[in-house]
């Protein structure tokens, strides 16, 4: 009995690939019997639109999808995300650092664009600020220069002490279930709290899957090196570890990955051209009828 999870953001109005993605998840709770959850990823409060959480609801519904009750709401639990922070500062693998997005890519043109500088979602940081003393960062924290929190990738995997896996579904080459090695420096020391966000995508959805019992996470393949943060950040914490099935990303004739700036690709846009949930999920391959 797996329980899965679909958690978009409300920041947009959901798409095709959005329709896919709920789909597999609540597909994949229903074969096995199991739990479908609903989760708002609202962290980012400057973006994120009452409306289009009401949307949300409408579309899933109108795909014929029905989830558990009352729905998680990330933005309505910031000191949980917060207590994580802190237990993640007590072991030394959090540092403050300063740099504006101009910085960072400054700082990686001064080093010539090093092909170790990239990662599979473009420039990872180079650590301008992890060389910084303890008394350099007090006294920038002091004189209240912004700040974001970050994750020293090397300090937490030299505290884990031993290499990390995660088991992925459709990773075997007959689609079956097969262990894969973490590779930890695959986004590098990633941001996990700054001040207009008190919580990032990776803090929030670690507390929320353990909270939630969620023990498959079934996502787009662009997740997959997040997976691999992840993974650390669960093994820090103690919490326990999902199986992950990295779904195909649905794409538009060209192989562009939809967005929510595809109005024409929206679930309300389609709806309106008649469009039903029966055509979709036919589309995409499942039962046309539950």
């Amino acid at each position: 009995m797996s329980v899965t999870r679909f958690a978009p953001s409300p920041t947009g109005f959901l798409h095709l690939g959005h329709a896919y993605s709920a789909l597999t998840a609540f597909e994949a709770a229903r074969a096995s019997g199991g739990r479908f959850l609903l989760r708002i990823e609202d962290v980012d409060r400057g973006r994120a639109r009452a409306d289009c959480e009401a949307a949300i609801c409408d579309d899933l519904a109108w795909l014929g999808l029905q989830w558990e009750k009352p729905v998680r709401r990330q933005s309505e639990h910031f000191d949980e995300y917060k207590a994580v922070l802190t237990k993640l500062g007590s072991m030394g693998v959090l540092y403050p650092c300063f740099c504006t997005r101009k910085d960072i890519a400054e700082e990686i043109l001064r080093a010539g664009g090093a092909p170790h500088l990239m990662g599979p979602d473009g420039a990872i940081y180079p650590g301008t600020c992890r060389a910084l003393s303890s008394d350099e960062r007090a006294e920038r924290i002091a004189s209240g220069a912004p700040y974001a929190l970050r994750l020293d990738v090397a300090k937490a995997v030299a505290r884990i002490g031993h290499a990390l896996v995660f088991h992925e579904f459709g990773a075997g080459p007959d689609g079956e279930c097969r262990e894969q090695s973490v590779q930890a420096a695959r986004l590098g020391d990633v941001v996990l709290a700054r001040k207009d966000m008190p919580a990032s995508y990776h803090i929030a959805v670690v507390a929320d899957d353990a909270l939630q019992g969620v023990d498959l996470v079934t996502r787009g393949h662009d997740l997959f090196h997040a997976t691999h943060v992840q993974r650390v950040l669960q093994a820090l914490l103690g919490l326990p570890v999902p199986t992950y099935a990295h779904h195909r990303l649905i794409v538009d004739e060209t192989g562009k990955k939809f967005s929510k700036r595809d109005f024409a690709v929206t679930l309300r846009a389609l709806r309106k051209a008649g469009v039903t949930p029966a055509n979709i999920r036919a589309q995409f391959g499942f039962a046309t009828k539950f």
